[in-house]
């Protein structure tokens, strides 16, 4: 029989309607992994429940009843599905060899498990799940997806294309992982950073199993945003530079007003006097924004409080 135990790590915010799929779905994808002895007995599959207000902690209860196959995980607020994610692997890195994280949607298919043990199982520490293709996105999520990681690339991140949390990490990959001790996490950006031999497994993403996605456009952009500036201090460049530009703009402008005066062409009124301060006025607020963001991140991390609680483990 093989040593190797597998542990699965599902973070979940009000995914009562799905739970019952996903943990037959998921059991039954270890369950055949233990009958082929290609994983040890005592693998298991734990649900973190993210502070849900409907009855997921109620599911995951009855779930965990049933068997050592599942354990709950109840954190005693909603903290994010990022230290949610996190307070899944660190609590469970010590019961498992290597650990799968997925989401409790199953667009992420159960049915990559046996590809990322079998990918572990030959040499590799990560092993990412990447997306053959968006093609059942919508056109503007295509888009907006593909230029975010074309920025990504561009300001210098090292991050995986079209891949989202799906996962599986490694015992030396998760006692790395436990090293990063950030209050803004970004796993997307911080798992390539461990730099342990990776490979990365194709998938077509399902359709949600039920329920409403957690990541409206609004939450999108926010995690987006957190992604560019955790990870990259190239917008502060960029501030730096559009503000060299905005004073030669306005030299050209100072310049062209003194010309027209001495010609005699000044045209009375407010327009060549308004519109360069409202411009120079909205660089000012943008500017000023994109500092504070960055401020704003430090100020949490140098308060290290702690990412997550948990109420109960069972």
């Amino acid at each position: 029989m093989s040593s190797t135990r597998i542990g699965i790590v599902i973070p979940c915010f009000n995914e009562e309607e799905t739970l019952d799929q996903t943990a037959e779905t998921v059991g039954e994808q270890l369950r055949d992994l233990i009958d082929a002895e290609e994983i040890e007995v005592g693998s298991f599959v734990c649900f973190v429940d993210d502070g849900s207000r409907d009855g997921t902690w109620k599911k995951i209860e009855e779930w965990t009843s049933k068997g050592t196959l599942y354990r709950g995980v109840k954190l005693s607020r909603n903290v994010g599905h990022q230290r949610a994610l996190l307070a899944g692997l660190m609590s469970m890195r010590d019961e498992a060899e290597a650990l799968v994280s997925m989401d409790a949607d199953l667009q992420d298919p159960a049915h990559t498990i046996p590809l990322f043990v079998n990918a572990y199982l030959d040499g590799n520490e990560v092993v990412y799940g990447v997306r053959e293709d968006r093609s059942s996105d919508s056109g503007f999520k295509r888009g907006t997806a593909e230029f975010f990681y074309r920025l990504m690339r561009k300001l210098g991140v090292d991050i995986v294309p079209n891949h989202a949390d799906c996962r599986l990490l490694g015992p030396r990959a998760l006692d790395a992982l436990s090293l990063f001790d950030e209050a803004n996490l970004f796993l997307r950006g911080i798992v390539p950073l461990i730099g342990y031999p990776s490979t990365r497994i194709y998938y077509k993403r399902d359709a949600r199993l039920a329920g409403e996605t957690k990541y409206p456009l609004r939450k999108m952009l926010a995690f987006a945003w957190d992604g560019v500036t955790s990870f990259s201090t190239k917008p502060l460049g960029f501030i730096m530079w559009l503000g060299f530009f905005v004073c030669l703009a306005s030299f050209a402008v100072g310049g062209w007003v003194a010309y027209t005066w001495v010609e005699g062409q000044a045209i009375p009124g407010w327009t060549s006097m308004l519109l360069p301060l409202l411009f120079i006025g909205g660089v000012q607020l943008l500017c000023t924004g994109v500092i504070g963001q960055y401020l704003g991140k430090i100020y949490q991390e140098v308060k290290h409080r702690p990412r997550y609680f948990i109420e109960k483990r069972i």
